[in-house]
């Protein structure tokens, strides 16, 4: 276990690495810090933190800088999540609010979080299967050709063309709506093939053709729909963080193409706190120079996605964390008063 000192020491190396870009020398601690203790006591205390593989000599510089493991501890110990100012949640409040459906919603997110913590965004799109009905509607377009329309809690909506055999009338079509509605409305997806598998039955022989039309198309939409979607934003962020990548941005990028690494990184849907992946505990070894912060959204308790950002490990973590889980909130608002 580290004194208390030394992990004061270590906040403050992180702090000025990442406000200074510069390898952190005792005396230019003690210039800017108020530590209480000599710069021999310094040099000895960071001559412990490297021993302990908190911090790291790069090349012949006489400065330290953090490690993986020394950012770890920041993030686990030192480093509070930095409130936004009042401008800065209007700001995001009334970036959202003019937002016209999910797509724009996630679109909107993703330009927000880039601009916030000058990252690469990543946003998932709600998760079907954690989602539930809010309305199906059912419309007539021809004699034997319907429209269905699935409209989710989180403001996704699904349009899907069905062929009927016979032709189906307006008084048929408003009792399918009624009945499907009645059974599925409020419900997640996952139950719905057990909630309507009967429905059929209570049907007209002659209609029932027509209502297990429906039901399939309903059903695969959500087959259809199971693969998780991203979008990614700010990409050319990275650009300004150059020196801070061993070699060359180009495994990122290559990393960032992969939506199923993304959706890896960010974590399952349901998990609604707080993850920071520092460096090598990203398991895709193109992301091995970076750091990646997420946290879930959704509308009541429960997150139906995540959304975060990619950047360096040397990263304004209280910030970008503060950033992050503020975005997600106010999301989460959008998708509950839609």
């Amino acid at each position: 276990m580290l004194s208390e000192r030394r992990l004061e020491v270590l906040r403050a190396i992180v702090q000025d690495y990442v406000g200074t870009e510069e390898p952190v020398g005792s005396k230019a601690l003690t210039e800017r810090h108020r530590l209480g203790v000599s710069p021999a006591t310094v040099r000895n205390d960071m001559a412990v933190l490297e021993e302990e593989g908190y911090i790291a000599q790069p090349h012949t510089s006489a400065g330290r800088i953090p490690t993986d493991k020394g950012y770890r501890l920041f993030v686990d110990k030192l480093a509070g999540v930095k409130p936004l100012s009042s401008p800065e949640r209007r700001a995001i409040q009334n970036f959202l609010d003019g937002a016209v459906d999910l797509d724009d919603v996630v679109g909107r997110t993703v330009r927000l979080l880039a601009q916030l913590t000058r990252q690469v965004a990543v946003v998932q799109y709600p998760s079907l299967t954690r989602s539930t009905v809010r309305h199906v509607e059912l419309l007539s377009l021809a004699p034997a050709r319907l429209m269905l329309v699935l409209i989710t809690d989180t403001g996704r909506v699904e349009q899907r063309f069905v062929d009927a055999q016979t032709p189906f009338g307006e008084a048929s079509l408003a009792d399918l709506r009624a009945r499907l509605n009645a059974r599925v409305v409020g419900r997640r997806f996952t139950d719905v093939p057990q909630l309507v598998q009967d429905l059929p039955e209570s049907f007209e022989i002659d209609d029932r053709a027509t209502v297990k039309a429906v039901l399939a198309t309903l059903l695969e939409t959500l087959a259809e729909e199971a693969e998780e979607r991203l979008m990614i934003g700010g990409t050319a962020n990275l650009t300004r963080f150059g020196h801070d990548f061993p070699l060359t941005i180009r495994p990122v990028l290559e990393a960032l193409e992969e939506h199923v690494v993304l959706l890896k990184l960010l974590g399952e849907a349901g998990e609604s706190g707080m993850a920071v992946r520092i460096g090598h505990e990203n398991a895709y070894e193109g992301l091995n120079s970076t750091s990646v912060v997420s946290v879930g959204y959704g509308s009541g308790g429960e997150a139906v996605a995540k959304l975060g950002v990619v950047g360096p490990t040397r990263m304004d973590y209280p910030g970008t964390m503060g950033a992050v889980r503020a975005v997600a909130r106010y999301v989460g608002q959008i998708l509950a008063e839609s």
